[in-house]
């Protein structure tokens, strides 16, 4: 049996914090095979954000945060990209061919959209109204990660700190954890926060006014458990930081 869109986890957490990782699964529906593609491809970041689920459950646990992460694979459909965006369901991802992306009819584009984007974000939802109930305005903070090169260029960057326009989240997490001796720390670097296709902070976090950031976690730093454990535990401690600091938040007008 295949497993749900989403998985949510600590769902009573009591943390003003909400994590949410777009890109946790390299799973496929099991009537999808693996797109046409070899079977390899499903271990690589065009699937999925290596270590950015293990990343996050362990600060949903450490912080007592509820979290949303992704049941299946970005190469079915990315849930962090504008439904009907060129990226949204990729023929090509890192100049690899996915033979099962091409000339999607419409009903399968939309059969893709309902059964597996739309659930994850409808829990994402849930978890935000659950705050509501509890009369808190929660911090957004996606989990992402990214490669140690793209296109022949050696990423200096351990950490990025992706935002729109609201920096109240941002600004103090470069901050904080810039202040950790030998972290080079992007702001909006390796992507930035201001681009148009993105679509987790923007809807659920800028639009609602809510206080939002991204997190990106270069992958060569959590593709082992130990590398896993202290980026939890340093990432962990800045949103910890930051957020009992800058709480009660308010919703921001835009």
């Amino acid at each position: 049996m295949d497993p749900p869109p989403f998985e949510s986890i600590n769902e009573s957490g009591r943390a003003e914090v909400l994590f949410v990782c777009d890109h946790a699964s390299n799973i496929l529906p099991s009537s999808y095979g693996t797109l046409g593609l070899d079977p390899e491809y499903l271990d690589r970041h065009i699937a999925f954000d290596i270590g950015a689920a293990d990343v996050t459950r362990r600060m949903s646990q450490a912080l007592d945060a509820p979290a949303v992460l992704s049941g299946y694979s970005r190469l079915l459909i990315d849930c962090n990209r504008q439904p009907g965006h060129v990226t949204s369901i990729p023929e090509i991802s890192d100049n690899v061919e996915i033979p099962f992306n091409r000339a999607l009819s419409e009903e399968e584009v939309a059969h893709r959209q309902a059964t597996y984007f739309q659930p994850f974000h409808g829990a994402v939802e849930r978890s935000l109204e659950q705050f509501s109930v509890r009369g808190v305005i929660p911090a957004y903070v996606a989990m992402h990660s990214f490669t140690p090169t793209m296109n022949g260029y050696k990423r200096p960057w351990h950490i990025g700190i992706l935002w729109n326009e609201d920096p109240r989240l941002a600004e103090p997490l470069i901050e904080v954890l810039s202040a950790w001796p030998g972290i080079v720390v992007g702001e909006n670097q390796p992507y930035s926060g201001r681009d148009p296709e993105g679509y987790s902070i923007h809807t659920h976090g800028g639009d609602r006014g809510i206080p939002n950031v991204l997190i990106e976690i270069r992958q060569d730093l959590v593709d082992a458990n130990h590398g896993v454990e202290m980026w939890s535990a340093r990432i962990g401690q800045a949103v910890s930081t930051v957020v009992s600091c800058l709480a009660p938040f308010e919703l921001e007008d835009h």
